[in-house]
């Protein structure tokens, strides 16, 4: 049928609070519509609706799924919680901002910097240098891959681009930009498992402008090289800071502090949620956009009562490259196809927990990566229970651990019995004692299909053609994880940017329109 959109009981995570303006029928207009409440889409909607000087009052957030926060979940059972999709985030301005304006600065907890990170080598974990002291004492790398990550990261030594790198006009893989400014030895013992197991991808497709920007900003600000940039944009973020200094209501949260809250990640979408109230609808899914004659676009919505139409001024779609393409392969295929080749691998996040009698460590750390070349399947650990507090039954440890990604992509066919199997015998020769281990609590198997999107080779290229077939429909946007960063911090920071882009586009309209 074809009706309005009211407040639908299915949302479990909204409440009809705040609901100004978004009883949408199908003569009204809106000012905006956000397809996707990830954190990007819900973060640029409370900057909209809530925390701009000139609230839009009329504006609505449509979610596909039966909750919101996209792939932030949360989940707890018999004293355990555990998250199944980002674990943690770092530390950022425009993130601490929007703790405290949802309410959730009480609710931070922060993890103890000084928590070892390790890498397995040599048949045992090995503490990741994090100082210059750490480094010079560590045996992880030897002497001569100290002397060379030296040298290349001062400048002293310099390797040229690697051939095929200038052939692509200067964009090099993430193994070529590394290799090129630290050495061979750090790139496999260091940023190989950094690359897979937090981004799950292949240094050798992967683009290191693309996937790691801010080395490349600084690669660019140092004339070439790591350090100076470094320094340079040190002393530059201290003069920015003297003349715009922070809000004092920020929590303080120092370098190498990890971020939750004491329920868990999923209290951040859950709250911005709340707070927009009737204007989030979830079960609510876009299946078409049309163009009106009056710089106006038309949404076609699935809804749990049935099928009804939007029209709104502006549009922001804030979902994956898949829906996102689909969505605008009827307005623009140029575009719609470029995104359409951004990869996601598969990614299982596996949740084990062991009596703490079982280690052999006393598994006081952030958790573990694996180099690729060991021939080990799972790319690493995350040691949950002893990052934060409260997150297994006294005597217990949890440990979140990923399997996948664009290194082994045959962990799509495996079943979850098999997944578990291959992770509790990873596990058990890393972590557990030599005697029979005991079998794993296993507290959850989430098989992400599409996992993380991966900035490869071309990656920039892709952004830029979804951009150029954007600016043929003004008050049509895009954006999620796909640009601008993976990270928690990355996605708030994105979705305040497509906020002032479109509160840009409203007022120019309302200027013309005057």
């Amino acid at each position: 049928m074809t009706g309005t959109l009211v407040n639908d009981s299915a949302n479990k995570s909204a409440s009809n609070n705040g609901g100004v303006g978004v009883i949408a029928g199908s003569q009204e207009i809106l000012d905006v519509v956000i397809v996707g409440a990830g954190l990007t889409g819900l973060t640029a909607a409370h900057e909209l609706a809530i925390k701009s000087s000139t609230p839009v009052q009329k504006l609505l957030v449509l979610e596909s799924a039966d909750r919101v926060g996209g792939c932030v979940i949360t989940k707890s059972q018999d004293g355990f919680l555990w998250e199944e999709g980002p674990n943690s985030f770092s530390r950022s301005p425009e993130l601490l901002e929007l703790i405290v304006d949802v309410g959730l600065k009480d609710e931070l907890i922060l993890a103890d910097r000084k928590l070892p990170r390790f890498v397995y080598w040599d048949d045992q974990l090995q503490p990741v240098p994090m100082s210059p002291g750490a480094l010079a004492k560590t045996s992880l790398i030897s002497r001569a891959g100290k002397v060379r990550l030296l040298l290349g990261a001062t400048g002293l030594i310099s390797e040229g681009m690697d051939p095929e790198a200038l052939e692509r006009g200067g964009e090099e893989t993430v193994r070529e930009f590394f290799t090129r400014h630290l050495g061979a030895e750090v790139v496999e013992k260091l940023v190989i498992p950094f690359v897979s197991g937090v981004y799950a991808g292949d240094v050798n497709q992967l683009s290191g402008q693309s996937a790691f920007a801010k080395l490349a900003a600084l690669e660019e600000r140092g004339n070439g090289t790591l350090a100076p940039g470094a320094v340079k944009t040190l002393m530059a973020r201290k003069k920015e800071k003297k003349l715009n200094p922070p809000r004092t209501d920020l929590p303080v949260v120092k370098a190498g502090e990890l971020g939750s809250f004491k329920g868990g990640l999923r209290a951040l979408p859950d709250t911005i949620a709340t707070k927009l109230g009737s204007r989030v609808k979830v079960s609510h899914r876009v299946v078409s956009i049309a163009p009106q004659p009056n710089d106006t676009y038309r949404l076609t919505v699935e809804t749990p009562d049935g099928t009804t139409t939007v029209t709104t001024k502006s549009l922001l779609l804030a979902t994956p490259t898949n829906t996102t393409g689909k969505l605008l392969q009827p307005l623009d295929p140029t575009s719609s196809d470029a995104i359409a080749e951004i990869p996601y691998p598969t990614v299982a996040c596996v949740i084990l927990a062991y009596p703490k009698s079982a280690f052999k460590y006393d598994m006081e750390g952030f958790g573990n990566l694996i180099p690729r070349s060991l021939g080990i399947t799972t790319l690493g650990s995350i040691w949950a229970s002893s990052l934060f507090p409260g997150r297994a039954p006294r005597g217990w440890q949890s440990l979140i651990n990923f399997i996948g990604g664009s290194t082994n992509p045959a962990i799509a066919q495996m079943s979850e019995g098999e997944i578990v199997g291959q992770v509790h015998q990873d596990v058990s020769r890393l972590l557990l004692k030599e005697f029979r281990p005991p079998q794993p609590r296993v507290l959850a198997v989430h098989r992400w299909d599409r996992a993380i999107p991966q900035y490869t080779i071309g990656h920039q290229q892709r952004i830029d053609a979804l951009h150029a077939g954007l600016e043929k429909y003004p008050g049509l946007f895009a954006g999620s994880n796909y640009m601008g960063g993976v990270a928690v911090g990355d996605c708030v920071k994105n979705g305040l940017r497509l906020a002032t882009v479109i509160e840009e586009h409203l007022a120019k309209n309302q200027a013309r329109l005057s």
